[in-house]
């Protein structure tokens, strides 16, 4: 049985091997991969703003599935980007998620 979890990172890695062979892994290229993080942000503004028919121009544009599909792209660029700064990537994410979950049920102090 396939591990659900451990598809977008094996899909991720295929990227990065396809973008280090074409472009190599020079600063500019690592530049560039932490700016397609802001590109697709970008796109996910311009969902939301399409589903919420804020251009009176334009109307109703997108919907929740197009702002839901957009924000996948958001993670898959920053997964992409990670793999630049981080030898396992899957496994810093699960633990930098982990120590997150333990801040939300601490109580606050004074």
């Amino acid at each position: 049985m396939t591990d659900i979890n451990a598809l977008p990172w094996s899909h991720v890695r295929s990227i990065v091997a396809h973008l280090d062979a074409r472009n190599g892994t020079d600063p500019d290229e690592i530049a560039m991969r932490l700016l397609k993080v802001t590109e697709e942000a970008g796109e996910v503004a311009q969902a939301y703003i399409g589903m919420q028919g804020q251009n009176p121009r334009k109307g109703i544009t997108h919907s929740r599935a197009d702002v839901a599909v957009e924000l996948c792209d958001v993670i898959l660029s920053a997964m992409v980007a990670l793999h630049s700064f981080e030898d396992d990537p899957a496994e810093l994410l699960a633990f930098d998620a982990k120590h997150k979950a333990t801040r939300l049920h601490r109580p606050i102090s004074a």
